[in-house]
């Protein structure tokens, strides 16, 4: 009896499927990273109108997606990162929880009509949006589960399952758990997010958490040299193909040498570029300091207050604030260059409220008693500040 009718319309071979599901999978992925993350909620990538309903298409068969809600949930994650109204952070629900249930998690915030109202500003709401995508999202798995076995065979009902399993455990779990717990930090930026290596080619590109937390309208996810954003691999050859167009990457530091005049273009160049700012403040000055410190403690300085040092303010607890202090009241040089690495935040944290004038006179000062200091890494640190600049197009 001839069975290859249980094998589908294609007929595969064993790695046949496997490629087959991979890459369904990886478009899945394709269309969350490019459309709903770097397009519909940053707007740093503007996608071609036909991409758009293409990705638009395949979520709402492959994962039921809406976009409205997609939206609605991650703009929410970074306007209330790591607080109790974050919709899946693991530093409040716990790991575990975000790791098995962040599904439940993003589904419970979805299914929040004032979250989607005042999150999802800008999402579209055309005719398909309204009439189909949401008005029937079960109907899109429901035509995937029937195309898959008619492509597939009953191998396609493994292929059903992997689909239906990876956006929730990989971008769900993986990211929103992970990437909040495990990793390692580029950047001191106000939350817990970290990047989470080697996932590249399985959550394209979203890994690099604490790049994207760091600098959220950025289309491009890797920083450093030697991270792998496949994400943008994507859009290089989608902007080759005049079917996107990059709006915002992040901004790489522009230094000028033996620049002496602090102007506003100084102060502007120094908010823009804050993370890497304060980056290579605790590279340059922070643990330069520290180690010299150590090294003349004589046992009376912990090499675990380092941490303490780096860590942004608002992520440490009562008890770590407290040892910090007490380390600081005892050591006048990590007092002395942690109080300016405050006092550096001000430009950026309380410049809405200061004007152009009080901002400049706040970096001058600034420089000028850093110069003072006594102190060579935090002196040389300050002479360097002085030669920032707005990077030209």
């Amino acid at each position: 009896m001839n069975l290859d009718f249980l094998y589908g319309f294609l007929n595969l071979s064993f790695w046949g499927y496997v490629l087959a599901a991979f890459l369904m999978v990886q478009f899945t992925f394709m269309g969350v990273t490019l459309y709903l993350h770097r397009d519909a909620t940053h707007r740093s990538l503007d996608l071609h109108p036909a991409l758009r309903h293409i990705f638009r298409f395949w979520l709402w068969m492959s994962s039921g997606i809406v976009t409205r809600e997609w939206v609605a949930v991650h703009r929410k994650h970074h306007a209330r990162c790591e607080t109790p109204e974050d919709p899946h952070s693991p530093v409040i629900f716990g790991l575990k929880k975000v790791l098995l249930e962040g599904a439940e998690l993003y589904q419970a915030a979805a299914r929040d009509p004032e979250l989607v109202e005042k999150y999802a500003r800008g999402t579209p709401n055309d005719w398909m949006e309204r009439n189909v995508y949401l008005r029937h999202r079960n109907w899109g798995i429901v035509l995937m589960v029937i195309v898959d076995l008619l492509l597939f065979g009953v191998p396609g009902i493994i292929i059903i399952a992997a689909q239906m399993l990876a956006n929730p455990l990989m971008a769900a779990g993986v990211i929103n758990g992970l990437g909040h717990h495990t990793g390692y930090r580029n950047f001191e930026c106000p939350d817990a997010a970290r990047n989470v290596l080697p996932w590249g080619f399985l959550v394209a590109g979203e890994e690099l958490h604490n790049n994207h937390h760091a600098f959220p309208s950025s289309a491009k996810f890797s920083i450093r040299s030697w991270e792998f954003d496949i994400g943008w691999l994507y859009i290089t050859v989608f902007k080759s193909l005049g079917l996107a167009r990059v709006i915002r990457v992040a901004p790489t530091p522009a230094i000028e040498p033996n620049r002496n005049h602090i102007d506003l273009e100084t102060v502007r160049a120094v908010i823009v570029n804050r993370m890497h700012v304060l980056r290579a403040y605790t590279k340059n000055v922070m643990l330069p300091v520290f180690r010299q410190e150590l090294a003349a403690a004589s046992g009376n300085l912990s090499k675990r207050v380092k941490k303490l040092l780096v860590r942004e303010p608002v992520l440490l607890d009562s008890q770590a604030q407290s040892k910090l202090s007490e380390v600081l009241a005892r050591n006048q040089a990590l007092k002395t260059v942690h109080d300016f690495r405050e006092r550096l935040r001000v430009l950026w944290s309380g410049g809405a409220s200061m004007s152009n004038e009080t901002l400049l006179q706040h970096l001058k000062e600034w420089v000028a008693q850093a110069e003072a200091s006594g102190i060579k890494a935090l002196q040389d640190f300050a002479a360097t500040l002085r030669s920032y600049q707005l990077q030209t197009a």
